[in-house]
């Protein structure tokens, strides 16, 4: 065993070296030892010592595309360094994030007469108009310019004075490039690695300290973004929507958001109006005791009755009806109840409304414990041929930046993420991306090893590509190693998630019996159905297998957490 001290030496001049040198002094060390044992742990000690290095933000305001095609590579470089990094565009950054980063850096250009570029104006305006408690940020600013103008590098000047009257820590001083960027800007990377990896603060110890089992804990917190991420011509409504609390959060990739959608005002209103109900008369039922109308706008089941439920009402109203499932509303018009009193003795029989649950699209490391997203499809369905709407999906839908909802987090205990260094193959279509875009987010913030696997689909490429500009920013950076896409109605042959796993069917398996764990989410029916029969198929040709067989390798992929299926 090495003393402290020359383990300590060891540490310092081994904590720089790049994977190949790594690998080549371990097993310079192991040859000297006569012995495997360094080549096993030199690695492990190295990753040790860059990976307490906290996290970095690097972000680009751009033009013409030369601030995005720099940070995109530097960004690739970092995290080859074991760097944890978070790339963002300044045109899609929240200002208002600036509070919860801890190292943040910004590559940016100026264009004319000193502007910031158009799509990053927003930001630049915002910082100089507002007064921003940012005093626990350290930043660093790499300006790009032609210096043939007068206000060479205006832009980025303004931002890092800027930064500086707010109370940030300057932690790199102001670098000015000009038209040819490229050696001056590899040199500044180097500069923040060399910052990163001087942070000796953990973020993977505080994380295992936090994460602790959040149960049913109710939480209230405020909409700051909805967004509808289908785009012109979508016969889709899908929404991203970003929810920030107070109250710090405690959540795993995998797991889901639980809401107790509210009823329709107008709905609740004709209702009373039909029976006659005073609004304000308190109504005690099995499980809760409130005013009539909050009885059916907050607790109860209005919008499409259990056929017992259904029966129930007929006793009570002495009326026939055959055995079918309607709106209580619905119920209401075609056979109405003689009295306000028959209708509170319904009310005492409706059952509670049930929460929905949606999984969360977020995660705590890459974008900190007090905001969670959600990504939700406004659904809709057909009860005896009369369109519906989907109630929670719906009551989502229809909320308002600023506007106050309360969850609770439902863990998912089954469906959790590997060990950092394991491959991971994702098979998510339509809002199925959900969970996988937490995954991405996680494995990229805290530098996990594994390769990532993303087969996504969904109607068409141009308006239902949902997160199309992260999915390809993750591709870039390396954080996504393939990219699979499935667009049915772009081509004259619908072609589905699994049909690209059958075109790539020897890699799968090769990523299967090289130990890659598997998940799958969206819609149960077919989407899950016809991806596992795929991938039976796959098992059975390329691992020379029987039917059987192939069933008992996928189960006992199963059984070991490495098939992991969310549908629904």
């Amino acid at each position: 065993m090495l003393s402290e001290t020359k383990l300590k030496a060891l540490k310092e001049i081994s904590v720089d070296f790049s994977r190949d040198e790594a690998v080549w002094a371990s097993g310079f060390l192991a040859g000297l030892a006569g012995s495997s044992v360094v080549q096993e742990l030199l690695p492990s000690a190295i990753h040790a010592e860059t990976s307490s290095a906290k996290k970095i933000t690097l972000t680009y305001g751009t033009e013409t595309g030369n601030s995005k095609k720099l940070a995109v590579e530097l960004a690739g470089i970092i995290k080859k360094k074991g760097i944890q990094v978070k790339l963002a565009d300044l045109s899609q950054y929240k200002p208002k994030d600036l509070a919860k980063e801890d190292l943040f850096f910004i590559i940016i250009s100026t264009q004319g007469e000193g502007e910031p570029p158009i799509l990053a104006k927003k930001f630049y305006d915002h910082i100089h108009e507002n007064d921003l408690n940012i005093s626990n940020l350290k930043f660093g600013v790499l300006a790009l310019g032609d210096s043939s103008y007068p206000l060479f590098c205006k832009t980025g000047e303004d931002i890092d004075s800027r930064f500086e009257v707010l109370g940030a820590q300057r932690i790199l001083p102001l670098k000015k490039c000009d038209i040819d960027y490229e050696q001056e800007a590899h040199v500044w990377a180097e500069h923040i690695l060399d910052v990163a990896n001087k942070t000796k603060e953990s973020s993977r110890k505080n994380t295992a300290t936090s994460k602790i089992s959040a149960g049913r804990k109710k939480y209230r917190g405020k909409i700051s973004t909805i967004i509808n991420l289908n785009d012109i011509g979508s016969d889709k409504e899908t929404y991203h929507i970003e929810i920030e609390t107070e109250e710090p959060l405690i959540y795993s990739p995998g797991d889901a958001l639980g809401v107790i959608a509210f009823n329709p005002k107008e709905e609740v209103e004709e209702i009373i109006t039909l029976t006659g109900i005073d609004p304000q008369k308190q109504i005690k039922t099995a499980k809760i005791t409130a005013v009539a109308e909050e009885l059916l706008y907050k607790h109860l089941n209005i919008s499409y009755l259990l056929k017992s439920t259904v029966a129930q009402y007929a006793e009570i109203t002495g009326q026939h009806i055959p055995e079918v499932r309607l709106s209580l509303l619905d119920l209401l018009r075609i056979y109405p109840v003689k009295n306000a009193e028959d209708f509170e003795q319904v009310l005492k029989v409706l059952t509670g409304q049930s929460p929905r649950l949606y999984s969360i699209s977020s995660s705590l490391e890459a974008h900190g414990n007090t905001e969670i997203h959600i990504t939700v499809t406004k659904s809709e369905f057909f009860i005896n041929d009369k369109k519906q709407n989907g109630l929670c999906s719906s009551f989502l839908a229809e909320f308002k930046e600023g506007e106050d909802l309360e969850f609770y987090i439902q863990e998912a205990k089954h469906f959790r993420l590997p060990q950092p260094d394991k491959d991971v193959i994702m098979i998510g279509p339509g809002t199925g991306i959900a969970p996988f875009r937490s995954f991405l987010y996680e494995r990229d913030a805290i530098g996990a090893e594994g390769r990532n696997w993303l087969f996504f689909g969904d109607r068409t490429f141009v308006s239902d590509f949902l997160y199309q500009a992260e999915i390809q920013d993750f591709l870039k950076t390396g954080t996504l190693t393939h990219l699979d896409l499935a667009f049915s109605r772009d081509t004259d042959e619908k072609i589905y998630v699994q049909h690209r796993l059958e075109q790539k069917a020897q890699e799968v398996y090769h990523w299967l019996e090289s130990g890659a764990s598997l998940y799958v989410c969206g819609t149960r029916d077919p989407m899950s159905k016809d991806v596992e029969k795929t991938i039976l198929n796959i098992i059975q040709d390329k691992g020379k297998q029987s039917l059987e067989e192939a069933r008992n390798y996928l189960e006992e992929l199963e059984l070991s957490g490495r098939y992991v299926k969310d549908v629904y």
